[in-house]
């Protein structure tokens, strides 16, 4: 579960999510719906670059362990998990989309919940100007 904290989407980002969730019928994809409709949606260009948002690499620590693991958040088509690009759909990609640097939150595993932290975000389209991504 996700602590109830301030969640932030790009309005560009919930209109490319839109057809995403549509098309995949599958407990992630009503999850993540569910937390999109909870979000506050910003302009693309008003995003705070310490937000996690599509195409985002963010690296992230295992809170018990304080193992951290860099990742590329990406839509599920281009998912490449030897690559370190993590699909949205997957419980670590919906977990981060939205969370800010320092912000903290239990993920659930199969083999219990998790506490993770996004540690920072070397990379944000936004951010760099890629408004295209």
């Amino acid at each position: 579960m996700r602590n109830l904290t301030d969640l932030i989407i790009t309005n560009i980002d919930l209109a490319r999510l839109q057809p995403v969730l549509d098309a995949n019928d599958t407990p992630a994809a009503e999850s993540l719906d569910a937390e999109l409709h909870r979000a506050r949606v910003v302009e693309q260009r008003d995003v705070p670059a310490d937000v996690v948002t599509m195409n985002s690499e963010v690296v992230y620590e295992d809170c018990a362990t304080s193992t951290r693991r860099r990742v590329k958040l990406v839509y599920p088509q281009d998912a490449d998990p030897s690559q370190g690009h993590v699909s949205v759909l997957a419980p670590i990609g919906s977990a981060l989309l939205g969370l800010r640097v320092n912000q903290s939150i239990d993920w659930p595993t199969p083999s219990g919940t998790k506490r993770i932290r996004v540690v920072e975000l070397p990379y944000q389209p936004e951010a760099a100007g890629d408004f295209d991504r």
